[in-house]
């Protein structure tokens, strides 16, 4: 039999036991879910993200890939953006009060940053390269003098906000356009894919070489192939919904390829 004082330290100790047991029990059943965010261009979104006009983006289809059970992809791309563009107009913004410790972003720009710096239709221009020049403009669409910089820097600055908060940055290189020469597409080595890939390697970030895994998909299927099934007759930049899921495939395949990287532990089996 326990005496009095043993039995006070026998409740008090099963009562601290109910307590952890209910309180990890609880934690575990609340913990949020990781978020896997998308920023980019409507390669990636285009349009509502509803087909319109038989064009896709391959973030629709990318949660194919992933156990929504154990993690949330949120697709933030907005068509007609650049680096600068997204960031100047406050997404950039949008997506940092809600990212977390311990949550995703892929990262993909370059289609939209070619353009001018200042021209009155869109000024979403970024200076080429991946330097520090900077170029003060007179933006007519915001109606206010602009500091504009290098496509590197508006790339740099993603990657370092995304690790502020703890999370984890994945660059990806664009997608490929409908472009061919000599019966092979047309790959990016040279500009937006390279500057890319240079940015993702000196801030220490992960890197997707997408313009190339797609482009080798290309190849295999051949030009008219590509062409009739992959894309529509309305421009060489927008997939149709095959194309968006063949880049979206490619997009996992890029993401299963990474060294730690703990994202890919989130991907289905077979995926």
């Amino acid at each position: 039999m326990l005496n009095l004082t043993q039995k006070k330290g026998f409740y008090y100790y099963l009562f601290i036991m109910i307590v952890l047991f209910i309180s990890v029990g609880w934690t575990l059943i609340v913990a949020p879910k990781p978020v896997v965010y998308l920023i980019g261009d409507s390669t990636v979104k285009n349009g509502k993200g509803n087909g319109d006009g038989g064009l896709w983006g391959w973030g629709n289809f990318l949660s194919l890939h992933f156990d929504t059970t154990k993690i949330i992809i949120k697709n933030n791309a907005v068509g007609g953006r650049s680096s600068r563009t997204f960031q100047t107009e406050g997404r950039w913004d949008a997506v940092l009060a809600m990212l977390q410790k311990g949550d995703f972003v892929l990262i993909q720009f370059g289609h939209n940053d070619g353009g001018a710096l200042d021209d009155t239709a869109r000024a979403r221009g970024t200076i080429k390269g991946i330097g520090d020049e900077s170029k003060e403009i007179y933006n007519p669409i915001m109606k206010k003098q602009e500091i504009v910089h290098t496509y590197g820097w508006y790339m740099r600055k993603y990657i370092a906000d995304t690790k502020a908060k703890g999370a984890t940055p994945i660059v990806c290189s664009p997608v490929p356009r409908n472009i061919w020469k000599d019966g092979k597409i047309v790959r990016d080595s040279s500009t937006y894919t390279l500057w890319a890939s240079q940015v993702a390697e000196k801030e220490g970030s992960l890197f997707i070489n997408l313009n190339e895994l797609i482009c080798n998909q290309y190849d295999k299927l051949g030009e008219e192939n590509v062409k009739t099934t992959m894309f529509t007759t309305k421009d060489h930049t927008h997939t149709s919904k095959e194309g968006a899921l063949l880049n979206t495939a490619s997009v996992a395949e890029g993401i299963k390829n990474l060294k730690e990287c703990t994202l890919k532990n989130y991907m289905l089996p077979g995926k």
